[in-house]
């Protein structure tokens, strides 16, 4: 080791010696260790120039005297090839600092020879590069200046700057109130009640676990299991965290109406029971009664879509607000409070409702008069009209009135008015019938309300005086999601729809993560508030738009008063930030990152789509070589068509119907090789000899002359299709022994070798001549 007074410079350059901060005159590196010493404090100094510039310091020159201990090299390699290594590493250009310095760090501390080994995040690239990219760019954005490494429960100051919360609250500790990278002041409050970004924390546990479950290997798979498969009850699966039914699916269902039905479930619905969900009819909890229509969601108390209105809505006491009276009652909507972290049962309103979602569903039912299937639970304790236990179908309601107004708690909250309009009674009645339209209830709180909507046209469900019942008076709007019949229907076999999804990669959803709370998309020009909320900075600026940091103040006009600071509370939370919009900072670590993992998509989309296209251009080929094929096969059966039209108008012309009808039978046979022989040149050939022949043209000549030949008789003909058998394929020369009315002999017809019937040899036959003077006389 290096003598007892030799010490190089820390990290700050100060000499660890005389404590000085020598110039760099005075200071000589060592070219093995790239360490600083300062010259005069060295018990050896160089003697010349060239010593200097081969100078190595006491600890490297004494690596190859003495023997290194066993935890600095690895294994039994000599200490020549660690300095060896060393310098290959300094010697090699490719290399930055940085990775220079990690290297031979690794090479003392026993991690091996650059070349023999690997570090540890280099083996998990090679099992899985997709988590590694992105957790490279995560690494080199996000790192904590205090470790360097990437942050444990990241802090970001406002400044844009992330740290590990250990690491800051030591730096704080310590009494320093500046960032330690740009000295940017650090606020008071943030100082003494730091905030963790959740943003951060959510986006590096998503890289870590890519990056793990990569190393792992393949998902295991999942297989969703189909609704006549389903067991009668919900169930549990090796996928549930909790056992009973907090994350129990959703057993078999039992009706055929598809999710977004309106109004009752009838008997055409209920193949099990044809009874269909009647009036009182009560299940053990929120999972049954989805199994039966009644109600499909098992938390949340409304079932319905914004644009296009709600199906059903549960009594669970969820909203202090409600007020129940049995045939009518007064609901309250969804939302106005905080579900975040483990708040999924806060009660507690934090802000005002709105018309959106489920609430603007349960707003266009009113409009539009739907009727409403309404469930109560034992749950809703204030009420007198709930089951003593389990989940109870009441029968459909409507909704008259919707409005707004200031709730219990001081939000406002969305209001219903919910009027019974079933054909059956309710089950707290003793009426033998169902409801008859009442007049509405006297509301005292619309005095107050705001945004008050009601129906201005005719109810789609009304009551009908002539069938005394209520009914549909307009089409029920029609549904957008088919019902799963679960194969009920006899000899029908449910058919599988493979739907094609998008998978997301991880840079989409880690960008995913990257959104605005205000614009919910993207964020451009990332801005960190110090109560650890990501905004665009656009956004933010414009949501106090118009406001002033400092308030005027007069006393009714007459004299001023002290100026008064304006709160300004965060969007996200109740903090105030009016400091922090003062002056505030573009979160350069969190854009780089952002704009990384954009170019990565965009990468990977190009990428995807040029593959898409190929796919493309190699079915469109396929599609026209079969274009192609079909083509050529078309062109052949038409020709054959048009050979076979021509043989039989030239045979018919002759009077040989026997002939056409053996003929017709042996080409049915063997269609395949007729059409081939039909086809090709020969056969051409043969038909055009036939056309040009003089007594084809006698033929034509006496035919436009209007001279028809009966010679043949209708026995004649007769005996000759008898004589030829339809299952021969090769025929024989046909002779005819039966003379005419002019005592010649019909001619002979031969068929060549294609099949053809040629026509006569002679021009001059003596049966042509017979037959001609015969039909002129």
């Amino acid at each position: 080791m290096a003598h007892d007074s030799d010490l190089p410079c820390d990290g700050d350059g100060c000499c660890m010696i005389c404590k000085i901060n020598p110039p760099e005159e005075e200071k000589i590196t060592c070219k093995t260790c790239v360490t600083p010493w300062h010259l005069d404090c060295l018990s050896a100094r160089p003697q010349t120039l060239a010593d200097a510039a081969q100078w190595e310091c006491p600890d490297c020159s004494n690596l190859i005297t003495s023997p290194p201990p066993s935890n600095v090299t690895s294994g039994s390699e000599p200490s020549g090839a660690l300095v060896a290594a060393i310098r290959a590493i300094e010697s090699d250009v490719s290399l930055s600092d940085q990775e220079k310095a990690k290297r031979r760090q690794q090479l003392l501390s026993g991690g091996g020879s650059d070349d023999g080994d690997k570090p540890a995040d280099d083996k998990i690239e090679a099992a899985g590069a997709g988590g590694t990219d992105v957790l490279k760019i995560l690494s080199s954005s996000f790192n904590c200046s205090f470790c360097m490494q990437l942050p444990e429960r990241p802090v970001t100051t406002p400044c844009g700057h992330n740290f590990c919360l250990k690491c800051f609250e030591k730096w704080v500790g310590q009494g320093k109130r500046t960032c330690v990278v740009c000295r940017t002041s650090i606020p008071p409050k943030m100082a003494s009640q730091p905030r963790i970004n959740s943003s951060l924390v959510i986006a590096i546990r998503m890289a870590r676990m890519t990056k793990s479950n990569a190393a792992s290997g393949p998902p295991k798979a999942y297989f969703s299991v189909l609704n006549q498969n389903k067991p009668d009850k919900a169930y549990t699966t090796e996928r549930a965290k909790k056992t009973g039914k907090a994350n129990a699916c959703s057993g078999k269902i039992f009706v055929t109406v598809p999710p977004d039905h309106f109004g009752p479930i009838t008997a055409a619905n209920d193949p099990e029971r044809g009874m269909g969900v009647l009036v009182g009819e009560t299940w053990e909890d929120r999972m049954e009664c989805r199994q039966w229509g009644a109600h499909l969601p098992h938390v949340a108390g409304i079932c319905g879509q914004s644009e296009y209105g709600a199906q059903s809505v549960a009594l669970s006491g969820g909203y202090e607000d409600d007020e129940d009276h049995g045939e009518w009652f007064l609901y309250t909507g969804s939302g106005g409070r905080d579900l975040s972290g483990n708040k999924r049962t806060n009660k507690t309103q934090s802000f005002d409702q709105k018309f959106d979602k489920s609430n603007e569903a349960l707003r266009v039912s009113c409009k539009k008069g739907y009727p409403v299937r309404v469930v109560r639970s034992h749950k809703e304790k204030r009420s007198s009209y709930a089951p003593e236990k389990g989940v109870r179908y009441d029968g459909v309601y409507r909704i008259e009135k919707c409005w707004r107004k200031p709730g219990i708690q001081g939000y406002k909250v969305c209001r219903y008015l919910f009027v019974r309009c079933d054909n059956d009674p309710a089950p707290w009645t003793s009426d033998e019938i169902g409801d008859r339209p009442r007049p509405l209830p006297v509301i005292k709180e619309l005095k107050e309300a705001t945004d008050i909507a009601d129906r201005k046209g005719p109810p789609s469900w009304d009551y009908d005086e002539e069938k005394a019942s209520w009914l549909w008076k307009i089409p029920p709007p029609g549904s957008r999601k088919h019902a799963d019949t679960g194969g009920m229907e006899a000899g029908k076999v449910p058919r599988t729809v493979r739907r094609k999804t998008h998978m997301m990669s991880v840079s989409e959803r880690l960008l995913k993560e990257f959104c605005c709370l205000i614009c919910h998309n993207v964020m451009n020009f990332p801005l960190t508030t110090p109560c650890a909320h990501n905004f665009c900075k656009s956004c933010l600026e414009n949501a106090f738009s118009g406001q002033t940091f400092i308030k005027e103040r007069t006393c009714e006009g007459r004299r001023t008063l002290r100026a008064q600071k304006n709160v300004m509370k965060c969007p996200s939370c109740t903090n105030d930030i009016s400091e922090y919009l003062q002056n505030p900072q573009v979160n350069r670590e969190l854009m780089s990152v952002i704009e990384s993992l954009q170019r990565q998509t965009k990468e990977a989309e190009e990428n995807a789509g040029s593959g898409e296209e190929n796919e493309k251009c190699d079915v469109m080929e396929e599609d026209k070589d079969e274009e192609v094929k079909d083509m050529m096969s078309l062109e052949v059966d038409e020709k054959v068509e048009e050979s076979k039209a021509d043989v039989k108008d030239e045979m018919m012309e002759e009077g040989d119907v026997g002939r056409i009808v053996s003929d017709d039978s042996a080409v049915k046979e063997n269609d395949n090789k007729e059409s081939i022989e039909k086809a090709s040149p020969k056969s051409k050939a043969n038909e055009a000899i036939e056309k040009a022949s003089p007594k084809g043209k006698a033929n034509k000549k006496r035919k436009a002359a209007g001279v028809t030949d009966n010679t043949p008789k209708k026995k004649l003909h007769e005996e000759e299709s008898a004589s030829v058998k339809p299952e021969s394929t090769e025929t024989k020369d046909l002779k005819v022994d039966k003379e005419g009315k002019g005592g010649n002999k019909t001619p002979k017809k031969k068929k060549n070798g294609d099949g053809k019937f040629a026509a006569s040899p002679s021009p001059s036959s003596p049966g042509a001549n017979t037959r001609s003077k015969k039909a002129v006389a």
